[in-house]
Parts: structure tokens; C-alpha cells; sequence
């Protein structure tokens, strides 16, 4: 599963980390920032002692390895060609939207390479440590590779970003309308939305009601932004979003087709979690299911050390499927099954694009040959080291070829 934004990351610049240039930044931090940061590791921290307390205390009523094999092992294989038809889906659309907004800079680029940087960002961002800021390095510079400004490269990010996390937020709120006990809150919540965003349409209509609207929002953000930390992060979006609008022109159309495609990054991954479930014979609503995928979400995103999510996520789903009435071993092997498709599957084959763009690069097969060569060699030379001190006769290692000619040291 894609992410849905990306953060602003050095783009390999060295950085000090001489003690004054550490002091320097440290006092520059704010000190709400500061405890703000102690405060999220340590909840993290307890999160965790919380999460192995648990699996101790509960050990005898979780599923079975066995059980959940045999699950899905006997899984429907009609709805198993849904979860990955769906979850090919979701990285194809998350893919169409970039290159759609490439397309909105005057950028062309194949729907084939496309994919291939789609789902080598994702193994990146969900397999390495910071992964996601190594995932938007590595977008920024196959853009740039293709023919994309540095302005542009970063439009594509930011407002990639603002797309999907704005559609993934609908989708929550749709959710919860569908959910009995949620419906009230989230009928409240979607009408004041709906409210708000009428409002400021009637008032962006006219040059002075947009006037007084602009004064509203800063006098707002000026009171409610007291930190200079977030100001800062603000005045930097702010910078970036104008420069996405004089760099990328997006028509009606363009609009239209990325809030689509955006819409269906979230919804086929939502459809391949459903289909793990009937794959399985769990017989739960599809708005429990897409519940389920929502808090799963939510517990990855407490524990943002561990890669893909791995442990809270497939937890979270179980643990929800359950509370909607599934049996807990069919919620876990539905779980797994999506798993499989969702992560393991989609981080092999990033890794294979990952190293399908790296060799097809003329500047990477270089330095790829050069590694090639210089392993060979320190393999060769570690052969014939070994073979002398176990006194073996080392095999014969000729000298280059240059120095092989025959007549090279022939007196004359």
C-alpha cells in the first residue's frame, strides 16, 4: 500500500554533526517541540510493554499457527484472484496519479516506468529505516531523471500527498456513516465539512469577500501557530504549494481524474482486505471490514519503528475483525492473506523494479559493473589466500590480459 504523503527530506547533502552544530540545533528546536517528541517515544514505549504484556496474558486464546494455515490453505481461489487483481489495483492508481500530475508539468513518462517507481518507492519506504524520506529522495530523483524540474518533482510530491490523504479522510468519514454506532458523530462531521467548504466557495467568489477571507485565515493561523516550529513548517507549505501552482496546471480533467485515482488507491486496498475475508469464509459487513482497515491504520501508524507496520497492523485487523464477530482463526488468516499480497508481495516486486530501474539507468549498470568487478576480484584474491595457508596449491590466477602476451618478455 502506497503511502499517502511524503516528508521533506535532504536530498543527500552531508550534514555536521560536530557537537557545536548539534548544540546549535538543539537550542534552536523549540522546547514544546522537544518534550513534544519525549512525549511520543515514550507512549510509543508503553505501546509496546503493552502490546508483549498482552501476548503473554493472552497466549492461550490467540489463533493457532496451525489453525490459521489450514485456513488458508483451503482459502477460495476465485476470491485469492480478487485480492491481488485489487491490490494491483490500488499501486496502478496511486502510479496514474503521478504520472497524471507529471503530465499537468509537461512531463511524459511510460505507465510502465511508472509502476516501476510506484512500487520501488513503496518497498523502499515500508522495508528501510526512514523510509519514507529515503521513498521521496528516490521519486524526486527519477522524476528529475525523466525530464521533471526540481520545482515540479516536488509539486508531484506535495500534491500527491494532498490528494490521497484527503481522499483516505473521506473514506474514513464514509465509513463511519456506514457504521451504526459512528453514524451520528460522522453525519455531523461530514455536514459541517460540508458546510465550511461551501462557505468558503460562496466567499472565494467575489475579490473582496476572498479579501476578507484571506484575513481571516491569517489572523487564525497567526493566533493558533504560536510555535516557531510550526509557523515555520506552515510558511514552508505554503511556499511549496505556490510553487506547485506556477509549475503544474492542472485543467478540470486533470482535477478529475487524480480525486478518481486517488479515491481508488484507498478503495481497491480496502477491496483486497474484503476479499481476503470471503477468500476465507468470514462473513462480516463490508463497512466492518473497511472499519477494521481504518484502525488497523491508526495502530501502524503508533508504532512508525517497525517497517510496513509489521505486528500492530496485522494485530489492529484481527483484533477488529473479531470485535465485528469473526472467528479468530479465520480473522487471522484473512489478515495474513491480505498481508501477503498487501506487503510481502508488493515489497519483492519493488525490489525487483527497484533493481530493474537501477540496471537500466546508463549511470547505475556503470557503477553496478564497477561493484560487479570488484567483488569478483576480492573474491578471487580471498580463494587464493585461503588456499595458501591450508597449503594447497592455488589455482591458477592469470594477470590481465595485456600482460598475457606470449612474446611480451622474449629477449629480442
Amino acid at each position: 500500500m502506497p503511502a499517502a504523503a511524503f516528508p521533506e527530506t535532504r536530498t543527500g547533502h552531508s550534514v555536521s554533526t560536530s557537537p557545536s552544530a548539534a548544540d546549535r540545533a538543539q537550542v534552536a528546536a523549540p522546547a514544546s517541540a522537544r518534550r513534544f517528541a519525549v512525549w511520543t517515544r515514550l507512549i510509543q514505549l508503553a505501546l509496546v510493554v503493552a502490546a508483549v504484556v498482552s501476548i503473554v496474558l493472552l497466549r492461550d486464546e490467540l489463533p493457532g499457527i496451525g489453525g490459521i494455515w489450514r485456513a488458508v490453505t483451503h482459502a477460495d481461489l476465485g476470491w485469492l484472484a480478487v485480492v491481488v487483481v485489487a491490490e494491483a489495483g490500488s499501486m496502478g492508481a496511486f502510479a496514474l496519479l503521478q504520472r497524471r500530475l507529471l503530465r499537468a508539468g509537461g512531463v511524459r513518462m511510460s505507465i510502465g516506468r511508472a509502476n516501476a517507481v510506484t512500487y520501488a518507492g513503496n518497498a523502499l519506504s515500508t522495508t528501510l529505516p526512514a523510509g519514507p524520506a529515503v521513498s521521496v529522495v528516490y521519486a524526486f530523483r527519477q522524476w528529475r531523471r525523466a525530464g521533471a524540474s526540481a520545482q515540479l518533482a516536488t509539486a508531484v510530491i506535495v500534491l500527491g500527498g494532498i490528494f490521497t490523504t484527503t481522499a483516505y479522510s473521506l473514506i474514513g468519514l464514509i465509513t463511519l456513516l456506514a457504521e451504526p454506532h459512528s453514524r451520528g458523530p460522522a453525519a455531523l462531521g461530514l455536514a459541517a465539512l460540508a458546510a465550511a467548504a461551501a462557505a468558503v466557495t460562496l466567499l472565494w467568489w467575489r475579490p473582496w469577500s476572498r479579501t476578507l477571507l484571506l484575513r481571516a485565515l491569517r489572523g487564525l493561523l497567526r493566533k493558533g501557530l504560536r510555535g516557531r516550529y510550526t509557523a515555520r513548517a506552515v510558511r514552508g507549505l505554503r511556499h511549496q504549494l505556490r510553487q506547485a501552482r506556477g509549475v503544474v496546471r492542472l485543467t478540470p480533467g486533470d482535477i478529475g481524474a487524480i480525486t478518481v485515482f486517488a479515491f481508488l488507491n484507498w478503495l481497491f486496498d480496502i477491496l483486497a482486505l474484503v476479499a481476503a475475508t470471503r477468500a476465507v469464509g468470514v462473513e462480516v459487513p463490508p463497512y466492518a471490514v473497511a472499519v477494521s482497515y481504518f484502525a488497523a491504520q491508526a495502530a501502524g501508524s503508533l508504532f512508525p519503528l517497525l517497517p510496513g507496520g509489521l505486528g500492530a497492523i496485522e494485530g489492529g485487523m484481527t483484533a477488529a475483525l473479531v470485535a465485528f464477530g469473526a472467528a479468530a482463526v479465520p480473522a487471522g488468516a484473512a489478515v495474513g492473506l491480505y498481508r501477503i499480497v498487501s506487503f510481502w508481495a508488493v515489497v519483492s516486486i519493488g525490489w525487483l523494479a527497484w533493481l530493474g530501474l537501477l540496471l537500466g539507468d546508463e549511470a547505475h549498470r556503470a557503477t553496478w559493473l564497477r561493484w560487479r568487478a570488484g567483488l569478483l576480484s576480492a573474491v578471487r584474491q580471498a580463494g587464493v589466500e585461503l588456499c595458501a595457508i591450508a597449503g594447497v596449491a592455488a589455482p591458477a590466477v592469470g594477470p590481465p590480459y595485456e600482460s598475457r602476451n606470449p612474446t611480451r618478455d622474449q629477449p629480442v
